[in-house]
C-alpha cells in the first residue's frame, strides 16, 4: 500500500466545500487537530478549476497551470503534500501532476507562462510533485489513522442503517491509485466499520454516479435526475444514513432529495453527511459550530435527537 502522510500537509481548499458545506472543513480540521495530523492552510491557493474544466470552460493548460501555481504555493509552505477534501479537486490535481511530470512541451509552455507574468519563482521543477507519493483524498489520511480515531470515538450507531457513496473521481479517474478496492469500492465502508459503524457494503447501484454530471444537473436535468433517483429509490428502505466523501455528489443528493421527494410522489428518509462530518460528530464535534449541520437541505437535526435518544449509554 502506498505510503500515506501524517505531516508536510497543504489542506487544499474546496470552492464547493467552502460554500456549499463549509463544517467539511471544520470537521477535518477538527478530525486532525485530534489525531495529530500536522497541516497547514494558505488562503492564496486557488480553486483547482474542476467545476469550469468539466463543464469545457477552462481548457487543459490553464487548469495545469493553476495546478502548478498551487504546487508551488504547498512547496513554498514546506508542505509536500496536497490532501484534498473533494474528489474532483483528487482527479484534477493528480492528472495535472501527471502532465506536469511527463510532458516537457507542457511543463516549458507554463513555466514560459510565470515569467512572462513576472512569477519566475513560480517555475515547476519536473518531479516536484509525484501523483501518486504526494496528492492525497482526505479519506486516505482518516483511512490510515483508522486506529488512533477509533480510540475517540464515544458514539453508537448500531441501530441506524449506513450505505456509502464513492466518488467516481476517486475510484474511476485514478483508479490504480484507489486504496480498498473500485470495482466495489470500500475505503469508506472500510474505515466506518473499523469505528465500529457497520454499513451494508454491497448495493446494486454502489458504483453510480450521483448524477450531478456537472453541468449535467442543468442541460440534462431529466437524466441527471434520474440517476439520482435510481439511487435514493433503491436505498430508501435499506438505509438511514448516505455517507459521502466528494461535496458534489452531496449538494446532488442532499439539494435535490426534497424535489425528487416531490417530483416521484415518494418520502425519502435518507440524511446524507460528508464522512469527516459523520467522524467529526462521532469523536466530540459541535453539530452546529464543528459540523456545520445548518447548511444541509435535508434537515439533520432529526438524526443527532435519534442519535443522542440511543447514545444514553455510548460506546465504551
Amino acid at each position: 500500500m502506498k505510503s500515506i502522510p501524517d505531516k508536510n500537509i497543504l489542506l487544499f481548499k474546496s470552492c464547493l466545500v467552502s460554500t456549499e458545506y463549509p463544517g467539511i472543513e471544520s470537521s477535518t480540521k477538527y478530525i486532525f487537530d485530534k489525531i495529530g495530523v500536522e497541516y497547514i492552510i494558505d488562503h492564496n491557493q486557488s480553486c483547482c478549476t474542476g467545476l469550469g474544466h468539466y463543464s469545457d470552460i477552462f481548457d487543459q493548460l490553464s487548469t495545469t497551470l493553476i495546478a502548478a501555481r498551487n504546487f508551488h504555493i504547498a512547496k513554498k509552505n514546506n508542505a509536500k503534500n496536497v490532501v484534498v477534501m473533494c474528489a474532483t479537486c483528487y482527479a484534477i490535481n493528480k492528472k495535472s501532476a501527471k502532465l506536469l511530470n511527463k510532458n516537457n512541451q507542457l511543463r516549458e509552455k507554463i513555466n514560459n507562462v510565470f515569467k512572462e507574468s513576472s512569477m519566475e519563482e513560480m517555475e515547476y521543477e519536473k518531479e516536484s510533485f509525484n501523483p501518486l507519493d504526494n496528492i492525497f483524498h482526505v479519506v486516505e489520511i482518516l483511512f490510515n489513522k483508522r486506529d488512533e480515531i477509533a480510540k475517540h470515538v464515544n458514539m453508537n450507531l448500531s441501530k441506524f442503517r449506513i450505505a456509502t457513496h464513492h466518488a467516481c473521481h476517486y475510484c474511476k479517474v485514478h483508479y490504480e491509485d484507489t486504496i480498498e478496492g473500485f470495482r466495489n469500492p470500500r475505503i469508506l465502508d472500510e474505515l466506518l466499520e473499523s469505528l465500529s459503524f457497520k454499513t451494508i457494503d454491497w448495493y446494486n447501484t454502489k458504483r453510480s454516479t450521483c448524477g450531478a454530471g456537472f453541468r449535467q444537473r442543468f442541460v440534462n436535468k431529466e437524466l441527471s435526475m434520474k440517476v439520482t433517483a435510481d439511487k435514493l429509490l433503491e436505498l430508501n428502505e435499506k438505509v438511514d444514513i448516505l455517507i459521502h466523501m466528494c461535496p458534489n455528489c452531496q449538494m446532488q443528493f442532499d439539494r435535490y432529495q426534497p424535489y425528487l421527494s416531490k417530483q416521484l410522489g415518494i418520502d425519502f428518509n435518507i440524511f446524507h453527511l460528508n464522512i469527516t462530518q459523520l467522524i467529526a460528530l462521532a469523536i466530540g464535534g459541535d453539530p452546529y459550530k464543528t459540523v456545520g449541520i445548518q447548511t444541509h437541505t435535508v434537515p439533520i437535526e432529526p438524526l443527532i435527537e435519534n442519535i443522542s435518544e440511543n447514545n444514553l449509554h455510548p460506546k465504551e
